[in-house]
């Protein structure tokens, strides 16, 4: 699933769009649409024009003048194109002033909304990031028991962060997965805020993670793949001190770390 890099790198693609006016648009897939039917929405987003574009967590966020709201969340295989070919997978097809953007999605896990208020699902997601303080990060780790991979994955403690990101930044800052959140006070709480800062900011940097059918919306694939430390590298030697990485699941999702870099 594209996380935060991946969905920035999005948004930041499709800026061209911001302040066209939305002649059209066609939904060929009632999977992939959240509330209304297609010719409603069709109808509600017709000769509207866009206001902005912005990143919430994992969702794309568009403003549109007069008021009401385009959410867009690319599930696992969803991109958006501008001015692409439309195949098999387009589902959505909004036709601007200049330009056509598509919404593509292979397993239909996507989802395209528009909302005449700011989205209750985006509203309720926790801070970003990117703009977190260290005190009130270290405040949020201290009231929270579980497991700190587990943790990070929760999209109500920050937005964005997915497995990839989280194995990486936990590698960075010598935290093995299991370890209890708010066992980890002082340096070793400062080590994983700025990991998770780091490790953010340079997959952004690199476009994000290809791994399977991510792409910006000119259709092009991010680097930083080449640059994970841990994820999906199981058995092979840790850039750090060659032990083998390992492979763990916590609460259903894969974990990779480094047994002897990484401690509880």
């Amino acid at each position: 699933m594209p996380e935060l890099p991946e969905v920035e790198t999005v948004a930041r693609s499709i800026a061209p769009l911001v302040g066209r006016r939305i002649v059209s648009a066609e939904f060929r897939s009632l999977r992939i649409l959240r509330g209304g039917d297609p010719d409603g929405m069709a109808a509600g987003l017709a000769g509207r024009r866009i206001a902005g574009i912005k990143r919430y967590g994992k969702f794309l966020v568009m403003p549109l003048e007069g008021g009401g709201y385009i959410l867009i969340h690319l599930g696992m295989t969803g991109r958006l194109l501008l001015d692409g070919p439309i195949g098999k997978h387009t589902h959505a097809i909004v036709t601007l002033d200049e330009g056509v953007l598509l919404f593509d999605d292979s397993r239909q896990f996507g989802s395209f909304q528009l909302s005449e208020e700011f989205p209750a699902r985006v509203a309720r997601l926790g801070p970003e990031p990117l703009e977190i303080s260290l005190a009130d990060f270290t405040a949020a780790l201290k009231r929270h028991k579980t497991r700190i991979k587990a943790l990070l994955l929760n999209q109500r403690f920050l937005r964005g962060v997915g497995n990839i990101y989280a194995d990486e930044a936990l590698f960075r800052a010598g935290i093995h997965p299991m370890t209890i959140a708010n066992r980890l006070r002082g340096e070793r709480a400062r080590k994983l805020y700025e990991g998770v800062q780091a490790v953010l900011r340079e997959a952004i940097d690199a476009g994000g993670s290809s791994i399977s059918d991510y792409v910006d919306a000119q259709g092009r694939k991010g680097f930083f793949q080449f640059s994970h430390r841990v994820y999906q590298r199981t058995g092979e030697p840790c850039v750090s001190c060659g032990t083998a990485i390992r492979r763990l699941v916590i609460t259903q999702r894969s974990s990779h770390f480094c047994p002897k870099c990484q401690r509880r």
